[in-house]
């Protein structure tokens, strides 16, 4: 074997990694983008409120409805292709974006972003799946969290810098350059992405668990598996009621807020996020060697963060940048710390079921954000301090049970057989 051989054997896994990982900027940029250009959605359509949570609300449904045949694709099929597919239905519904830009038709942008959602479910199981199969198991959480770093690098270019960008170029031409965008890194991911090392074989067909019985698997394993199910629903739900939806309209319509500030409080979450991923998953796999403390640390510091907004809503403190922005900041990292649930979930079952495991856990984080954030527009109708104030005591109590349920969840602990 040659040095060039070498060379390119030992740095394959990570450049898959790095493509992966460029596909899920995409997916949290497409994801999270609601929140800070909402009104400027309303006004380019002359919608309401409780259409843009729609939009919103569209592809958490899509990505939902997408969790479980994600984790069943990725076992059946392979990382490479599913994830080559799928990237590239992100670029359609990118372009369908751009022409109900164009035309003014709303209906054609929600279906966008149906479509959008339905591409984006099958990134992140596909890019777990390398992890599992190229990296060690004492890597998955730190790279995971890395993964999730880049995801949120997508959040905050859905925030500020895509309220300026929309500025330089419209809608259209940020829908069209995004869907120029994707389409290239779908050709990445199917020239770069690899299923498996070359030496090694694929499962037998005793090692390979059928659809029925994986499903039935997770879905009846009890402890192992709901309370870190109910966790997600709850936590992943009122970040998206947040970062996705609700906070660019309450602080612009209840607090004086630009667009651009508005956008910049959103910003904040993402920052947050991004620090926390990889610094959550070291915490899980180098320090604690315990994805379920992590798990809880969090848990409190996401309750408490809540607890901050809804002590802010009503008072002088919401409309000062520097505290919102610290609010903001707190939220986000601390709701990073539920990457560790992913690396929790995948321990407790065998490495065949991988895909179908945290695809199964992944359907709940997105059904709490696509219910939440649809019950928040008929909860905000007019978008007045009392009924944001409503919303966020709801989020603050939900979390204040995400908290005690995290104490019950389970874990396999690194280092035991």
């Amino acid at each position: 074997m040659t040095g060039a051989d070498t060379a390119r054997k030992k740095y394959a896994p990570l450049a898959m990694f790095v493509v992966l990982a460029v596909a899920y900027f995409m997916v949290y940029l497409h994801r999270t983008t609601g929140g800070a250009v909402s009104d400027t959605l309303m006004d380019h359509f002359d919608v309401g409120a409780s259409s843009v949570a729609l939009l919103a609300s569209a592809y958490l449904y899509a990505y939902t409805l997408m969790m479980v045949p994600s984790g069943l694709l990725t076992d059946r099929f392979g990382p490479r292709a599913c994830a080559t597919v799928f990237v590239t239905l992100i670029a359609a519904g990118s372009i369908l974006g751009a022409v109900s830009s164009e035309t003014g038709d709303f209906g054609l942008m929600v279906a966008g972003k149906f479509l959008i959602g339905i591409g984006a479910a099958v990134v992140y199981i596909p890019a777990l799946k390398i992890i599992a199969v190229w990296f060690g198991r004492d890597r998955f959480a730190s790279m995971n969290g890395t993964l999730l770093l880049v995801g949120n690098v997508g959040a905050i270019a859905a925030a500020t810098p895509m309220v300026l960008m929309i500025d330089a170029i419209g809608l259209t031409g940020t829908y069209v350059a995004l869907s120029v965008v994707t389409v290239a890194i779908a050709a990445l991911c199917w020239l770069i992405v690899r299923d498996r090392p070359a030496n090694a074989p694929a499962p037998s067909p005793a090692e390979r668990i059928g659809t029925v019985e994986g499903l039935r698997t997770v879905f009846s394993s009890g402890r192992r598996f709901w309370p870190l199910a109910i966790w997600l629903f709850l936590m992943y739900g009122t970040l998206m009621l947040w970062q996705a939806s609700q906070a660019g309209s309450f602080y612009t319509s209840v607090h004086g807020y630009t667009v651009t500030d508005a956008g910049l409080m959103v910003t904040m979450v993402g920052v947050g996020m991004a620090v926390a991923c990889p610094l959550a998953g070291v915490l899980s796999d180098r320090v604690f060697r315990s994805r379920r403390k992590v798990l809880i640390i969090g848990s409190v510091l996401y309750t408490i963060a809540w607890a901050a907004i809804c002590a802010t809503t009503y008072t002088d403190s919401a409309s000062d940048m520097l505290s919102q922005g610290v609010v903001n900041l707190l939220l986000g990292f601390s709701g990073g710390f539920s990457v560790v649930a992913f690396a929790q979930i995948k321990e407790l079952f065998p490495v065949a079921m991988a895909g179908t495991s945290t695809a199964a856990l992944n359907l709940f984080p997105f059904a709490g954000g696509a219910i939440l954030i649809t019950i928040s527009g008929f909860m905000v109708p007019n978008g007045t301090l009392e009924e944001y104030g409503m919303l966020w005591t709801i989020a603050l109590v939900m979390m204040v049970a995400a908290t005690v349920i995290s104490l019950f969840t389970v874990e396999k602990y690194l280092g035991s057989d």
